[in-house]
């Protein structure tokens, strides 16, 4: 299994490049920002400076979108850091959200999102590309450039057009239940489109928190470090609810009935584990969608996700123990997930 470090782009961006290092020396194999222009730092600068102080890190935005960025100029800035690097980034896509709602636009359309996905997969490995009805092609990307573009979703359409279109999914949530329901409709997808299921990589991305014993104490402060991610994923459920009704047939309740009591979303809190607007989200949920408790606990769902097909699991590390967490992935989760 792979494992990847997500973080926002905060200033001062010296620190994410840190973080970055200290996840690569501890076997972390991906890197992942935020991609919110108005919230967050610029990630694709600092994406220049993680690649030039790491190896074999491979970065890229969880996730971008197709509508704050014009697609040529996203290909052209994953190209220029494959030519100076390697191909060592990925696209991350979806409908921002974030990035989309705080500027006052509305997310992106799936549509949007396949023509986009398209426009930079192909562009970004040197090929041809129409855009709207003018074919345009990089003259400078070398021969073996590539550029795998993943998608992340939750709503049966997304996933059916994940499994059809993207080189990943990925989940921004580790229920196990909700793990297995949705990777069970991206391969099905796959297949039906006539593709080899294993050709779509699956990351699972949520915050982990590891304490030092399972007394009430520490489950309680590592449940409230992690809350605001019920939050995060709650404003993304709130729209397939919108979309499909409540007790849809389409949408599994285990995803969708923890937000009736939701009252609303600041974005100035957003990723934050001091976000005021999470206080609906249960423990049971915190539990379920995140990683809490020992080591061993971690070991014990990860080794889960595994067999349901996880190919690699994101460390969403916005809580008061960043380094502690990295290095106790680098020192005991890890080497006993892979041996």
């Amino acid at each position: 299994m792979d494992f990847g470090l997500v973080l926002q782009t905060d200033p001062p961006a010296s620190r994410v490049i840190e973080l970055m290092k200290r996840a690569e020396g501890n076997g972390f194999t991906y890197g992942w920002t935020f991609d919110s222009a108005v919230l967050w730092q610029e990630p694709f600068v600092i994406y220049s400076q993680i690649l030039a102080n790491t190896e074999k890190l491979t970065v890229g935005p969880m996730v971008t979108n197709p509508g704050t960025r014009t697609w040529e100029v996203t290909a052209s800035t994953f190209a220029t850091l494959n030519d100076m690097y390697g191909n060592r980034t990925v696209c991350g896509i979806g409908r921002g959200d974030s990035a989309m709602r705080v500027a006052g636009r509305s997310p992106n359309t799936l549509a949007r999102i396949s023509g986009a996905m398209k426009v930079i997969r192909a562009l970004g490995r040197g090929d041809e590309a129409d855009l709207g009805g003018t074919v345009i092609k990089f003259p400078w990307v070398k021969p073996g450039a590539e550029l795998p573009v993943w998608m992340a979703a939750y709503g049966p359409k997304a996933l059916k057009m994940t499994g059809e279109e993207a080189d990943g999914f990925i989940l921004q949530l580790a229920d196990l239940y909700l793990t297995e329901y949705m990777v069970k409709a991206v391969k099905d997808a796959a297949v039906e489109a006539g593709r080899d299921p294993s050709d779509v990589k699956i990351c699972v991305a949520a915050p982990a928190y590891i304490t030092e014993d399972d007394s009430p104490e520490a489950l309680a402060h590592a449940r409230e470090q992690c809350r605001w991610f019920g939050g995060m994923v709650g404003n993304h459920v709130a729209d397939l609810v919108s979309k499909y009704g409540e007790h849809s047939a389409a949408v599994p309740d285990e995803l969708t009935d923890y937000i009736k009591a939701r009252e609303g979303y600041d974005y100035s809190h957003h990723g934050r584990a001091d976000n005021p607007d999470t206080a609906f989200v249960p423990d049971e949920i915190v539990d379920r969608f995140c990683l809490i408790g020992t080591a061993e606990r971690h070991i014990e769902k990860l080794s889960a996700l595994r067999e349901l097909g996880v190919d690699q699991f994101a460390v969403y590390d916005m809580h008061d123990a960043q380094e502690a967490t990295i290095d106790a992935y680098g020192t005991k989760v890890i080497p006993a997930i892979n041996g």
